[in-house]
């Protein structure tokens, strides 16, 4: 299996309280994705990051373009498969 991507959808624009507006992350939680080693690790930071969005609010289109990095890189999310069944 690939590795998990980083959440940044290519947006990195930090203008709401230091989150970037495109995928919800600051700066230093971008650094942090960057030292996950593990598919477990890397996905426990994107489901961090979904409910991050969830509490920040105004993050819909982030999803759609996430899967298609993720297709792209031909993985496969329990997080985004359980929200498309929802």
């Amino acid at each position: 299996m690939s590795k998990i991507p980083s959440p940044c959808i290519d947006v990195c624009k930090f203008k709401r309280d230091g989150h970037c507006i495109g995928c919800s992350m600051t700066k230093a939680q971008k650094s942090a994705f960057k030292a996950l080693k593990t598919g477990a690790q890397r996905e426990a930071f994107v489901e961090l990051v979904v409910a991050q969005q969830a509490v920040l609010g105004r993050y819909a289109h982030w999803e759609k373009a996430y899967e298609k990095k993720c297709r792209k890189k031909k993985v496969s999310l329990k997080i985004l498969d359980a929200r498309k069944a929802a």
